[in-house]
């Protein structure tokens, strides 16, 4: 039978079943019932017709692809999205040792498992929405397990960073802007365009195996290309399992069919994983400018934790002014977000300061002090060039929320609040330019979350510069910062590897610390040279790496 004949069939058949259940629960009915039913009936019938419709499912999920109808009209019977996952699987996972060993690993670990797919769940359906829509394996939305433990604020030693473990040249390639106040390749659009785009793009370059897809994600599209060559020319077969590649890359597609093998079936491995609702969970909200991210969590009601999770590109305390101009909230808060914006007043989307420029002032200097950049000072002050004169004013957007900065109550409050007993010794801590509340907290060997609390603060929440904040530690003696452990909020700890050439000054200036806080945590002496392949502790904070 030609293609073109089986859907007017397929028509048929499911007519034929609705006909013959209809039939068995209604016999008396004949062809004189066409009066259209009351929305009473309407309402009542709808149990027996998806009664009905489950046959319909069981019957055509036995036949071909190609001759499902285009659009059946049913219900999705995935409630559970890693459920509806495993259904579009595409890879083939083999019987190797090399999956094994992944895939034991995983089991004898349930727990990160577990609690990888629960982190997944604000950001799940979207990818998995974006592959189908793209007509992709639905194995890739593992992918993040792989790279990120679907952490968007995962970076790397190799400066990768996000969710898809972009690196800079990659992202800039397909797309995606770094600047000091938003990073795409932490945000959970922009970077899963661009990685998307770049695996049909592996995908495509090499004759549509997903396996070196993937591999060349991993490591780079010219090292699978050598590999190949290689093989072609020694007469060796070039899928992937014969190719000669870097380590890391050898064990990165066994993990991701591993974890694919386990979702597929979870209960063959005794293991039973989460549930995620099939359903959004998250709305984009346009915003048609720069806004205070501490503004959007007071007009939502979400805290800033939960806002910075859904918008982890955003390095600052506003989004980007330049664009994107939207926020990600959960899609409960949407609407409500939306009919707060359209009813906001533009110039009330951030708070402006006039600011009196003093002698010695630069535009540089200003935009340090209030966390801005000199660009925006120039935009929103109308300045053609660098120069700004002494005793003249200029309008300055800082964060609206800062919280006990507002009335008398709040000051009171917050008094209390940091006059509570925490410790056996309270210090107190001015903020200077460049501070964050991870730095100081690790500096007096405490946690980001307890000096947020001290302080009447969210551990996002933006520092001022000359704000006092109480810090409580267990004695008097400053308690060394290796003592704070895990890293918390959006820094992150890494292991870097010496390389041939490094000094603590150029590692210093890639990852934007300090020689200082180098030698700190890891107990350097002074007078020892670094020695290739000598392993270092660095704690980054993933929002400065931007370009």
């Amino acid at each position: 039978m030609k293609p073109s004949c089986r859907k007017p069939l397929i028509g048929s058949l499911l007519l034929l079943l609705v006909g013959c259940t209809t039939t068995g629960s209604r016999p008396e009915q004949t062809v004189t019932d066409t009066v259209s039913p009351a929305p009473q009936a309407l309402a009542s019938a709808e149990k027996p017709i998806y009664e009905s419709e489950t046959v319909i499912v069981e019957v055509v999920a036995r036949l071909p692809a190609d001759m499902l109808p285009d659009e059946p009209g049913m219900p999705d019977k995935h409630q559970d999205l890693v459920r509806r996952l495993a259904a579009g699987f595409q890879l083939q996972v083999e019987d190797r040792a090399e999956i094994a060993r992944q895939r034991d690993w995983f089991v004898r670990h349930p727990e990160y498992l577990a609690r990888v797919i629960r982190r997944s769940s604000r950001y799940l359906y979207f990818i998995a929405d974006e592959l189908e829509r793209r007509g992709m394996p639905s194995d890739l939305a593992l992918l993040p397990i792989v790279e990120s433990a679907y952490d968007p604020f995962a970076y790397s030693h190799g400066r990768a960073a996000g969710l898809w473990q972009m690196i800079p040249g990659t992202a800039k390639r397909f797309g995606v802007r770094q600047n000091w106040w938003y990073d795409g390749r932490r945000d959970v659009l922009d970077s899963t365009r661009a990685a998307l785009d770049y695996l049909e793009f592996l995908h495509e370059k090499f004759d549509g195996e997903w396996e070196l897809a993937v591999a060349a994600y991993n490591s780079g599209e010219g090292n699978v290309a050598r590999a190949i060559r290689r093989n072609v020319k020694a007469g060796k077969p070039i899928d992937f399992w014969h190719l000669r590649l870097p380590r890391e890359t050898t064990a990165y597609v066994p993990k991701l069919l591993a974890l694919v093998d386990i979702v597929a079936d979870p209960a063959a491995y005794g293991l039973e994983l989460p549930e995620v609702d099939n359903r959004p969970y998250f709305e984009v909200v346009p915003l048609e400018g720069q806004m205070d991210l501490g503004l959007i969590a007071e007009l939502t009601g979400i805290g800033m934790d939960d806002l910075y999770a859904l918008n982890p590109g955003f390095n600052r305390w506003a989004t980007d002014p330049d664009g994107p101009h939207r926020a990600v909230v959960p899609a409960t808060h949407g609407r409500q977000l939306q009919l707060a914006v359209a009813d906001l007043p533009f110039d009330s989307r951030m708070r402006w300061v006039r600011y009196r420029i003093r002698p010695g002032d630069s535009l540089i200097s200003i935009a340090r002090s209030h966390d801005t950049t000199p660009e925006v000072l120039k935009d929103v002050n109308q300045l053609r060039g660098n120069v700004i004169r002494s005793g003249a004013h200029l309008m300055i957007p800082t964060a609206t929320r800062d919280l006990g900065a507002y009335t008398h109550t709040a000051d009171a409050r917050l008094a209390r609040t940091q006059n509570k007993p925490r410790g056996s010794a309270k210090t107190t801590h001015t903020v200077r330019s460049g501070d964050s509340l991870w730095g100081i907290a690790r500096r007096y060997g405490v946690s980001t979350r307890s000096l947020a609390k001290w302080n009447g603060m969210a551990p996002g929440d933006t520092l001022s510069v000359g704000r006092d904040l109480v810090v409580w530690t267990g004695s008097a003696k400053v308690q060394p910062a290796l003592a704070v452990s895990p890293v918390e909020g959006k820094e992150r700890k890494i292991r870097y590897t010496v390389r041939k050439g490094d000094s603590l000054y150029r590692i210093a200036q890639r990852f934007r610390v300090t020689i200082a806080q180098i030698k700190r945590w890891n107990t350097l002496d002074g007078g020892k040279y670094l020695q290739p392949g000598q392993k270092l502790t660095v704690y980054v904070d993933v929002t400065r790496q931007s370009s």
